[in-house]
């Protein structure tokens, strides 16, 4: 399938659970759908990071050659796909500069309380788990924790950022 086709699917609403199916079992849509989700191209790449986040495993070995490019795309991104690619990501075992950079990336996140609150809570979900890696990095969680970045967070979301930092999980 060219990437045409693949831009024709992505520019209607169709079933999600036939887009899943089509991105699992024809490798070479799925490896298009990769192309597009990085590309600046709208709707079509925030659909294509959606339906890709559906049918990544963990450690999906179709995804790790792109970790890097996917990192890189985030700051460009509107907050929907940015949620999306967190997903993605969270699922990927990263090297230490990736690592690094999605961390620097998800406090930028984090710290923006202009942005949508699905998209901070993951962030803030990646940097805790960052946080509990590398111990040297609580001082960042509370430093993050503090009410001024919890208030523009809807009710539900601040309980569950309020639950991680009191129990860790």
């Amino acid at each position: 399938m060219n990437n045409l086709n693949l831009d024709n699917i992505l520019s209607n609403r169709l079933d999600k659970d036939f887009l899943i199916q089509l991105f699992q079992e024809q490798k070479e849509v799925h490896t298009a759908a990769i192309q597009v989700a990085l590309s600046n191209k709208q709707p079509q790449a925030w659909r294509a990071t959606w339906i890709l986040t559906h049918c990544t495993s963990k450690n999906d070995s179709r995804i790790i050659p792109y970790i890097s490019n996917f990192i890189e795309k985030i700051p460009k991104q509107k907050d929907g796909q940015q949620r999306e690619t967190i997903k993605i990501l969270d699922k990927m075992k990263l090297n230490d500069e990736q690592e690094g950079k999605l961390f620097d990336i998800c406090m930028s996140i984090w710290e923006n309380l202009a942005k949508a609150p699905a998209v901070r809570y993951l962030a803030f979900k990646f940097i805790h788990k960052t946080c509990q890696k590398y111990p040297e990095l609580s001082g960042e969680m509370s430093f993050i924790s503090q009410d001024q970045y919890l208030e523009t967070l809807s009710p539900g979301i601040q309980k569950n950022v309020k639950k991680i930092i009191k129990t860790g999980k």
